[in-house]
């Protein structure tokens, strides 16, 4: 790997990035053109201190997820994000990977969505992206790592979400991530990363692999209204809509309430409250 390159090359774009580029807001009293360091570490997810490493050559071997969470951040056109991977030693995902490129057009609808909570899943569940209502409404990701991720890892083995659900709403909206995974497995066949994914789903979830041996494929309808239990707020009911991208099958997950509302009320209090702590 060429090293010196990788980092010259991250170095160059940052400083041609303009923070409105990248989607971000910053004061009349800016002075520098491009993104701070701290700022691209903090869209791409990774330490600033990695990051530094990373443009002086002193880390060395980043893998293709920091690569392709770098060429997100700085929004890179496709040739770039290709020169990007081939400084990396690896070579840009093909067909055959489950894609998680976020394309200009689809990044410009984002922006447009700034006010809205938003996340970004690739075909397998795994968020790529949140913008910062969504991160005020359903909990920071930013320290979230690898399998942290996915939606069927959470759900199943971790956590879960603000999301409440009854007994009956919990063991359809289990199967529906199943069957989901799989349909996905069935089309990206040879991607190692989804691979590992079920193997390890399969070793830490016994409801995992009762549902993946069980070999249902179709997906029942699932309910777009969603009740989120905000530590704030309280509780919130939403629609959550679910928005395909064609050919990068991306999937946009979109909250919103009725105009007017006591719930639109609520989602408003807890946007300000969660950005303001975001800031702080």
């Amino acid at each position: 790997m060429a090293d010196t390159d990788f980092g010259h090359t991250l170095r160059r774009l940052r400083d041609h990035v303009t923070p409105a580029a990248a989607g971000m807001v910053v004061g009349p009293r800016r002075r520098a053109a491009g993104l701070r360091r701290e700022e691209l570490a903090g869209l791409a997810g990774i330490s600033a201190d990695y990051l530094t490493r990373l443009e002086q050559g002193r880390a060395t071997s980043p893998s293709a997820q920091v690569v392709e969470a770098l060429s997100r951040a700085l929004r890179v056109s496709d040739a770039e994000r290709e020169l990007l991977y081939r400084l990396a030693g690896h070579a840009a995902p093909g067909a055959d990977v489950v894609p998680s490129r976020i394309p200009p057009s689809v990044q410009r609808l984002l922006d447009r969505l700034a006010d809205t909570p938003v996340a970004v899943l690739d075909a397998a569940g795994n968020l790529l992206v949140t913008n910062a209502p969504h991160e005020a409404l359903m909990g920071p990701i930013g320290g979230m790592r690898g399998n942290e991720r996915n939606t069927a890892w959470r759900h199943l083995v971790g956590s879960g979400s603000r999301a409440v659900h009854t007994p009956a709403e919990q063991a359809a909206f289990e199967e529906n991530l199943v069957a989901g995974l799989r349909m996905t497995a069935a089309r990206y066949p040879l991607d190692r990363q989804l691979q590992q994914l079920v193997r390890d789903l399969r070793a830490a979830s016994p409801r995992f692999v009762e549902l993946w041996d069980s070999g249902a494929t179709a997906l029942g309808e699932t309910a777009r209204r969603k009740v989120i239990d905000h530590p704030d707020v309280g509780l919130i009911t939403l629609d959550c809509d679910t928005l395909v991208v064609g050919p990068e099958d991306l999937r946009i997950l979109a909250y919103t309430a009725v105009p007017g509302s006591v719930d639109a009320e609520r989602l408003a209090l807890a946007i300000v409250l969660g950005t303001q702590s975001l800031v702080e």
